[in-house]
């Protein structure tokens, strides 16, 4: 029996390549009995107008069909159509310590980053735990730094059915890129920096971004480390091992400037994801086809869900 995976993706803004990959790679890879959601549900903690959380939840649907999700093997739906996942929360919330949450290292990074904490931020763990255990998931594909919240989710699991009896099924989890992907200024890639790369962009503004990417100040002749660079660092995700050898041979020579391997790593990334924009594009222009997936989605999604919670629902005496 194929173990059953489930992984969910903020539409908190335009995926970038550190999303592709950090996880969607890896859920492109591995479809069959695949859950995959978006998670407008916990975007509400950061997207505050309507119409912007609507356009990026359709981006981010369109992102992953056109990377190649094939509805038909895998699951992709909206967090918000399977209600049954907020019921699920609240039975959690009930033999979830405090002191687990406070202990939410993502939680504390994004209070000292200077955000104003909600209600809504602070239960993060606990709604990705409803989410996880909703669908008897056996599998979730994550980035490192969300591997304390799977442990947060099994604690709560473990905690249910040993006041309730077995109920959940206990979930795994598999590590996506070992190492944050680096966003344009060195930092990890990610929304909240904005220095990400766009997966999918017009050719000019791609350009741009590229070209934006901090480097040292080496001049054309000196030789350079590829070992400390921004650009071989992005470079290397994509390119072949003769590729890599190349450009490194390249860096340490001298003669060869940022300039030269900033156009290089824009050639890969068009060569990567080129037949993928052509395709979100297009999408982009049939919405109708989108929510047809999404909601053939859901349906599935609320029919596994609707099971889990009426085994919770009869443990917890409801």
């Amino acid at each position: 029996m194929t173990a059953r995976s489930l992984s969910g993706i903020q539409p908190s803004g335009r995926l970038h390549l550190g999303n592709y990959f950090g996880a969607i790679r890896q859920h492109i890879a591995k479809q069959d009995d695949a859950f995959y959601f978006i998670a407008n549900y916990h975007a509400q903690t950061t997207v505050f107008d309507a119409e912007t959380l609507r356009r990026y939840t359709l981006e981010t649907a369109a992102s992953y069909l056109a990377l190649g999700l094939d509805p038909e093997r895998a699951t992709l739906f909206r967090q918000s159509d399977v209600p049954q996942v907020t019921e699920l929360m609240w039975l959690l919330t009930s033999v979830t310590g405090k002191g687990l949450l406070d202990r939410a290292v993502s939680y504390k990074d994004r209070v000292a980053q200077g955000v104003t904490p909600s209600l809504g931020l602070y239960m993060y763990p606990v709604l990705m735990a409803a989410d996880i255990l909703a669908y008897d998931s056996d599998i979730v594909p994550v980035g490192s730094d969300q591997v304390q919240h799977i442990e947060m989710c099994r604690d709560m699991a473990g905690s249910f059915n040993n006041r309730y009896g077995d109920t959940f099924k206990i979930p795994d989890y598999e590590i996506g890129t070992p190492v944050p992907v680096k966003g344009v200024d060195g930092r990890k890639m990610s929304k909240s920096y904005d220095n990400t790369i766009p997966i999918f962009d017009t050719a000019k503004a791609l350009k741009k971004k590229v070209m934006s990417i901090t480097t040292d100040s080496k001049g054309l002749d000196e030789p350079k480390d590829p070992d400390t660079c921004n650009v071989f660092d992005m470079y290397k995700l994509m390119a072949s091992e003769e590729e890599l050898e190349t450009m490194a041979a390249n860096y340490r020579r001298g003669g060869y400037g940022y300039g030269a391997a900033k156009k290089e790593l824009l050639r890969l990334i068009n060569e990567t994801f080129g037949d993928a924009t052509e395709r979100y594009f297009a999408l982009l222009n049939t919405p109708d086809d989108i929510e047809d997936a999404l909601q053939k989605g859901a349906e599935k999604a609320r029919a596994a869900a609707t099971k889990v919670l009426n085994r919770a629902r009869a443990a917890s005496g409801l």
